[in-house]
């Protein structure tokens, strides 16, 4: 133990950042309101109207935020052509994205994103103004203000900050950068995707300003048989690496009480028969989440600007909170930090104990880690409640008179400045040889 005696608390070093700043959130917005309509169908050409111009705007921001880090980002448009039935003749969907490498294990990438694209009713409709204030220029703005703050810093890991075409047409941005991520090579540990994160006003009536919506898949959705027939068989449906996500945001929000956030972690992949840009991720295998804001006003959601019968209807920028959306950006920055400062979680966590009092765990060493910490809970609840920290070069622990039937167990790893992992659940050891003695 007095290996990791020196451990600093990850939660203490983000308490001192820089805070996000209401400000520049607003003022990102605005611009990209400015565009009038950021539809994926709409003029790439144009110099201030359209998707084209909206993205060259992010590109801009970005290239302008690495001169101010010494080139700490690389910043780069990719794209590729999409074909739906909302966009029946095709279209060439473009990803901005700015890449922050990192310093010690830059293969391993975390990604936070929004979508600059955004519509009227009429999905089809490139031309009628289509401000999308909060759907979602404000996930955006929260991504170039996460870029603000964090390029000044330096990481284990990369993060990629990524303002996503053809959401509305298709989820195509996520499609395109799953894909890049593939082909790169990318490890991805984590995607956080902001959709829709600014109001606080919802079509009931209701005004939320502390609270803040996490969607995880609990069943993985890229799971083969074999591997769904595991979850099943130890418990861990609600165990996923993007549950495990979800739950360390939750971790973050209790952490950092100074946000003024709570989290309700939903227990789907999204709200009810709706998707968005980390559906791709979760179809790749890639741990992803989607924040979203507390209470929704579908009267400001894919709206054509108009009032009837006294009622208003379109997303425009007076109905977006930026103190809330500040607060949604500050948790997402704290768990980028924690999660780009972190080591990599362990690949593979074991348990073994049946018949017996006491549970055995083992995992696999991982790089550059300072320490590990063994979690557990009751097989009844769903946030783990006990943990014991061991020092690095330790792969097994015993724990006594804890029953394996009745408990649910995890392993994280830990960074010397006490920053840690997801937590990889533990599931049953592999199956010895045909004809071995057991």
């Amino acid at each position: 133990m007095r290996q990791i005696a020196h451990l600093i608390p990850a939660f203490l070093l983000i308490a001192a950042a820089p805070a996000p700043s209401p400000k520049a959130l607003e003022a990102s917005v605005s611009h990209l309101v400015s565009f009038g309509t950021r539809h994926t169908l709409s003029t790439t050409t144009d110099p201030a109207r359209g998707i084209g111009a909206a993205r060259r705007w992010v590109a801009s921001e970005f290239t302008s935020l690495g001169r101010q880090c010494g080139s700490c980002l690389t910043v780069e448009t990719i794209g590729d052509r999409f074909t739906g039935p909302r966009a029946p003749d095709g279209v060439r969907v473009e990803d901005v994205i700015a890449i922050q490498k990192g310093v010690g294990d830059p293969d391993r990438v975390i990604i936070v994103q929004g979508h600059i694209d955004s519509r009227v009713n009429d999905v089809m409709d490139a031309t009628s103004d289509a401000p999308g204030a909060n759907d979602d220029a404000s996930g955006v703005a929260l991504v170039l203000e996460a870029a603000r703050l964090l390029s000044r810093e330096k990481f284990a890991a990369t993060i990629v900050y990524a303002a996503l075409s053809g959401e509305e047409q298709g989820l195509w941005g996520g499609k395109l950068l799953a894909n890049t991520a593939k082909a790169r090579g990318w490890k991805v540990a984590a995607v956080l995707n902001n959709d829709i994160v600014g109001n606080t006003h919802g079509i009931g009536g209701e005004h939320i300003t502390d609270r803040v919506r996490v969607f995880s898949e609990g069943i993985r959705t890229a799971a083969d048989a074999d591997g769904l027939k595991q979850q099943r068989a130890t418990g861990a449906e609600d165990d996923s690496p993007s549950r495990a996500l979800a739950k360390a945001a939750v971790m973050q929000a209790n952490a950092h009480r100074e946000i003024g956030l709570q989290v309700l972690a939903v227990r789907r992949p999204d709200r009810f028969q709706r998707g968005g840009d980390h559906i791709p991720f979760l179809e790749a295998d890639y741990p992803a989440i989607r924040f979203s804001e507390a209470t929704e006003n579908y009267d400001r959601q894919h709206q054509s600007l108009r009032t009837e019968n006294g009622r208003v209807y379109g997303d425009t920028i007076e109905w977006v909170d930026f103190p809330y959306l500040a607060k949604v950006t500050a948790l997402n920055v704290a768990l980028l930090r924690q999660l780009a400062s972190a080591p990599a979680a362990p690949a593979r966590v074991t348990i073994a104990g049946a018949l017996s009092d006491d549970t055995h765990v083992a995992w696999e060493p991982v790089a550059g880690a300072a320490g590990y910490r063994i979690r557990w809970r009751r097989a009844d609840g769903a946030s783990w409640t006990d943990q014991r920290d061991v020092p690095a070069g330790t792969t097994t622990a015993d724990l006594r008179r804890v029953n394996i039937d009745d408990t649910f167990f995890g392993v994280s790893a830990l960074a010397v400045n006490g920053a840690e992992s997801l937590v990889t659940f533990g599931g049953v050891p592999p199956a010895p040889p045909l004809g071995s003695k057991r």
